[in-house]
């Protein structure tokens, strides 16, 4: 996606958006925190950390949090929202030189899979990082739901250019889940487990059309939850 983080002309908005909107407070929010479970006493690294939303979830839970985001608003927005993390701006096209192997418990990798070039390279780093009985969690925009969206070929990966209803203008990558497995599997992890996720009750009082929808449609998110593969 270019040298260039795409969030840091919004990052003050998107944290107002953020903090309290229908899909991230509740629905990626609470899938991954689900899916990383217990996290008191733990080091986890918190990829794309936007501006400490999940940070100060996992910090109220017990977690020491290392955060990493290309855009450096971002990045000063989680100081001041989570004083105990240790937060670095960090382009994900890099290699994690400033962590050592085996490292951290538990990486979260929140919707920014999509914003990649080389994902492989990036899990890889991830897989390095990550002690052996770690695990990683990520969440992406679901497949399907990217292909009714923008048509074309379901199974070609390609960039694509949005304009989301704030005005914010991103680019990103559409790919099948048969990629992001490939990617996973060929980076050294075993998916333990794929959760399509569904709002949370209180989101039906935010949006009743939206929780309807994502409540029957695989027009949303997923998340994954993978392990190192022993055998490599």
């Amino acid at each position: 996606m270019g040298s260039h983080p795409q969030y840091d002309v919004f990052a003050d908005e998107f944290l107002d958006h953020a903090r309290e909107c229908f899909y991230n407070a509740h629905y990626d929010r609470p899938a991954c925190l689900e899916l990383l479970g217990e996290v008191s006493g733990r080091r986890v690294l918190d990829v794309a950390c936007g501006p400490g939303l999940y940070a100060e979830a996992l910090v109220a839970r017990g977690a020491g949090v290392i955060g990493l985001d290309h855009s450096p608003r971002m990045i000063e927005l989680c100081r001041q929202r989570v004083p105990s993390g240790e937060f670095h701006v960090h382009d994900l096209a890099d290699p994690l030189d400033q962590l050592p192997d085996d490292s951290v418990d538990q990486v979260l990798f929140a919707l920014a899979l999509e914003y990649v070039d080389d994902r492989t390279a990036l899990l890889r780093e991830l897989r390095r990082v990550l002690r052996p009985d770690g695990m990683l969690v990520l969440s992406r925009p679901h497949p399907t739901g990217d292909w009714l969206r923008h048509g074309g070929s379901y199974f070609d990966a390609r960039v694509i250019e949005e304009v989301w209803s704030q005005g914010w203008r991103v680019r990103c990558w559409l790919a099948p889940l048969e990629r992001t497995c490939e990617e996973l599997h060929h980076a050294g992890f075993l998916i333990e487990r794929l959760v399509e996720p569904r709002p949370t009750a209180e989101a039906a009082a935010i949006n009743r059309a939206s929780y309807e929808r994502l409540s029957s449609e695989p027009t949303g998110f997923l998340a994954i939850r993978a392990v190192p593969d022993p055998r490599r």
